[in-house]
């Protein structure tokens, strides 16, 4: 598709990933790759890509800072990618107010609402551990299907991030995605920046 020239990335920990060390405000992880492939290939379209990803948020989180961190940027194009610290919390801070699959759909839905006038772009969530028979993963792939759902519901693009993860762990070659299990490393930041830019075109 013809994106727009204004793109607001919006999410967690794996979209902040270096911004507020970065003199650009776009940091080293997946954002900064497609900003410079965008940068150096479409040259002439001039892109503004903010990024607006915060460390530990939920979909919840989103919705607390969706006017000033989205719709106050007046963005052509929206990308989000959340949804894995809903998961996360509930294995390591069990004690905490849950995002359940019903509460995640409801508020994911609450906030497309706002920004439909957008081109949409919907990253599934990644992975919990590099394991794909974690307690993690199994408890993700309810809000995948989510994401899933939304992005044809709204005529979104569907970035295909924990598929792609999902590959790459089937065809396991001992070589990590993550610094931990969820944080990408630059191998896995590599493979989150290649399925948007295939997924956009």
């Amino acid at each position: 598709m013809d994106i727009g020239k204004r793109i607001v990335f919006i999410g967690d920990s794996i979209t902040e990933w270096g911004r507020y060390e970065d003199q650009e405000g776009i940091g080293t992880g997946y954002v900064r790759l497609v900003h410079d492939y965008l940068r150096v290939t479409i040259p002439e379209k001039n892109f503004e890509i903010l990024n607006r990803g915060i460390g530990g948020d939920r979909i919840i989180n989103l919705k607390e800072r969706w006017q000033q961190d989205v719709i106050d940027l007046e963005p052509d194009v929206v990308s989000i990618s959340i949804g894995i610290n809903d998961v996360w919390r509930q294995l390591d801070h069990p004690e905490m107010e849950q995002v359940t699959p019903e509460v995640f759909e409801a508020t994911y839905r609450h906030l497309l609402e706002q920004v439909k006038s957008c081109q949409l772009i919907l990253m599934e969530p990644t992975v919990i551990e590099e394991d794909l028979n974690s307690e993690g993963n199994k408890l993700l792939k309810n809000y995948v299907k989510i994401v899933q759902q939304l992005a044809r519901e709204y005529d979104a693009v569907l970035v295909p991030t924990h598929k792609a993860c999902v590959y790459y762990l089937e065809n396991n070659n001992g070589y990590a995605l993550t610094t931990d299990g969820v944080h990408m490393n630059s191998a896995g930041n590599t493979l989150m920046a290649k399925a948007w830019m295939e997924a956009v075109k």
